[in-house]
């Protein structure tokens, strides 16, 4: 099993370790205890009576801890959005459900780069199987998600003009390299890790739709080459597509024909050009082909689990009372 999103599965543990840990060193004073006298006191924890209340409180009390910790666990695994895991329902709803990465290449001032983002804005709700997630120079904006309000937002968000994006985090990062600069095959490159187990082919079909100039740099050394991109795009069965913004295609255009996607000049017209890609989707694979494909995300376990302890927590009290 895989997370999504393991930035919440370790934010999620850092907060257990901090409230564990401050439960621990919590300085609790002996001084403020104000407890009653009693004559006889060693007698009286002999009794079968008290030592039978005071094993129920300590059980009563490792179960509850117990029961806590398993819910925690379990709503932060569910809330990193895992993959590849046991599920109840191991079938998706449909034969071939897409995963589409938008990778953008262009800066955040080229017109073409909001024409495409707004086109997406407006599409997202339409969708039912599918995820989409969003891709820059250097950060993964949006990953691949089927929360289609948080994805419509996001990106009709960045389609405005830069000055009007407010508090959203910068689409491209401001990082300087003293010797390295970003080129074309990194870029995909980068997107193409946006597929959960990328290196391998999947039953839902794959498209990564690249909106950008038709060369980013010429600086060395590269990550990639044009030749391993196309490579491990064509054995992950994802289609490359793009929309070149300017510049020489002839890379991207020969990546496109490799995997099967298609490449248009901005000019052209964004939305148009986009629409008509959409509508020529990548081919289902052998496996999709054959019946329904298994679910791409699994949480279904961890939030069963999470369910059934908090539902013994809240019935341990009446189990303890009887």
């Amino acid at each position: 099993m895989e997370l999504t999103w393991w930035l919440v599965a370790i934010l999620g543990m850092v907060a257990l370790a901090v409230c564990v840990a401050g439960a621990l060193l919590w300085p609790w004073s002996a001084a403020k205890r104000v407890l009653r006298p009693l004559a006889n006191v060693s007698r009286l924890t002999r009794l079968p009576e008290y030592r039978r209340a005071v094993r129920m409180r300590t059980i009563a009390a490792i179960a509850a801890v117990a029961l806590l910790l398993v819910t925690f666990v379990a709503a932060v695994v569910a809330a990193s959005r895992p993959t590849g895991g046991p599920t109840l329902s191991p079938y998706s709803d449909s034969a071939a459900p897409e995963d589409i990465m938008v990778c953008v290449g262009a800066p955040p001032t080229d017109p073409a780069m909001g024409e495409a983002l707004q086109f997406f804005a407006d599409a997202i709700p339409t969708f039912g199987t599918e995820r989409i997630g969003l891709t820059s120079a250097n950060r993964r904006v949006v990953p691949l998600t089927r929360d289609y309000q948080y994805a419509a937002a996001q990106f009709a968000d960045y389609a405005r003009p830069v000055e009007q994006q407010g508090d959203s985090p910068a689409f491209v990062r401001p990082v300087s390299y003293a010797d390295y600069a970003v080129t074309l095959p990194d870029l995909l490159g980068l997107c193409l890790t946006g597929f959960p187990q990328f290196e391998e082919p999947s039953a839902q079909r794959r498209s990564l739709i690249y909106i950008g100039p038709g060369a980013l740099s010429d600086a060395e050394p590269s990550l990639f080459s044009i030749g391993e991109v196309t490579e491990l795009a064509s054995h992950a069965g994802i289609q490359l597509n793009s929309v070149v913004t300017g510049g020489d295609d002839a890379d991207v255009a020969a990546m496109a024909e490799a995997t099967g996607g298609r490449t248009y000049p901005a000019e052209d017209g964004v939305p148009e050009r986009l629409a008509d890609i959409r509508s020529h989707l990548p081919g289902a694979s052998v496996e999709a082909a054959a019946g329904p494909v298994r679910a791409t995300e699994t949480p279904d376990v961890p939030l069963t689990v999470a369910l059934i302890a908090l539902l013994a927590l809240a019935l341990w009290p009446v189990v303890m009372h009887r």
